[in-house]
């Protein structure tokens, strides 16, 4: 590789967003760590890692939705919903604990196969469709469950001594939750760089009409993704449904808002055609880490909001920056 090949390598958009992300996160440790003396311990480092899992997991999934130039407001709740339909399986109905988790994978999948069937085929814009999804989950969670947590004490499984080992047990020291975050990724990064449905991701949100005329069927690839984004909200919500050691019907309506901010402040265009895995992750960390400091520092659970909403206007203003000067 040459010394002008290399230049375009490091220093393409893409690159330079990953470098100044993980910048940010770095800079963000060092200034809660000397703000307080609480932050740096391994208590609170091990809640960020598991904070950021349940985030990080349903930011992976919306990358995808995000690239095609949509977006979706459901992922929280169809999370929620997803962990409730495990715990009816498993605490209510009795039956083993692999059984619940394939069922939550497969009622997220389902709810993202419906926003990508009102997206494709009825042109719904997205933000609509999946709003609706959004009360429609919201409302069904309550439903099913009564109002009422459901609790996973007693479930056991083959491989695991209770339910909440999902999440908050360890190999190596290392959190369950963390682990399958990581290979979440892993795979959601494979999906989008070295397969048809990352390319054909990239070129929907490129140009969506030119990708149609050139023969690809931009309608089925819609739906695939959407449904792909339901099965990373079912794994999500098996991880927060484990940390908790239950089903709340009532959690789940914010959590997009922050799995979004993660994946714009990771450098994915809100625009489309562009985004990367990495940047979603480390995005993730930066919310988790500020939510997390700024929480430690005893900032009113109003103002969190609000420094939240700024960073991620701050985002979309250099990500339009970017685009204009490019």
């Amino acid at each position: 590789m040459d010394k002008i090949e290399l230049k375009k390598k490091l220093f393409n958009s893409n690159t330079t967003q990953k470098i100044l992300a993980f910048s940010s996160l770095i800079l963000l440790l060092i200034i809660f760590s000397i703000a307080s003396p609480n932050f740096f311990t391994g208590t609170n480092i091990k809640g960020i890692l598991l904070a950021t899992a349940v985030n990080g997991v349903l930011a992976v999934g919306v990358t995808f939705v995000i690239i095609t130039g949509g977006i979706d407001l459901s992922i929280g709740t169809v999370m929620t919903f997803s962990s409730v339909i495990a715990g009816v399986i498993i605490s209510m109905w009795g039956l083993p604990i692999w059984i619940g988790l394939l069922g939550a994978i497969l009622a997220g999948s389902l709810c993202g196969f419906v926003n990508g069937f009102n997206v494709a085929k009825f042109r719904i814009p997205a933000f609509i469709a999946t709003l609706g999804m959004m009360m429609i989950t919201k409302g069904l969670s309550l439903v099913i469950s009564n109002a009422k947590p459901i609790y996973f004490t007693g479930a056991k499984g083959i491989f695991i001594d209770k339910f909440s080992d999902i999440s908050t047990g360890t190999i190596m020291g290392i959190p369950n939750a963390v682990i399958i975050l990581f290979v979440v990724a892993g795979i959601g990064g494979i999906l989008l760089n070295k397969t048809l449905l990352g390319r054909y991701t990239f070129a929907i949100g490129s140009n969506e009409e030119a990708t149609r005329l050139s023969g690809i069927n931009t309608d089925k690839w819609l739906i695939i993704i959407h449904t792909l984004t339901g099965a990373f909200c079912g794994v999500a919500g098996i991880l927060m449904a484990a940390r908790l050691n239950s089903a709340h019907p009532a959690l789940g309506q914010g959590y997009e808002l922050d799995a979004i901010a993660a994946v714009v402040i990771g450098g994915t265009s809100l625009s489309g055609g562009k985004g990367t895995i990495l940047g979603t992750i480390i995005g993730a960390f930066i919310m988790s880490v500020l939510i997390n400091g700024l929480r430690i520092l005893s900032v009113p659970q109003e103002w969190q909001t609000v420094v939240t909403g700024i960073i991620v206007i701050a985002a979309v203003v250099a990500d339009v920056a970017r685009k204009n000067k490019k």
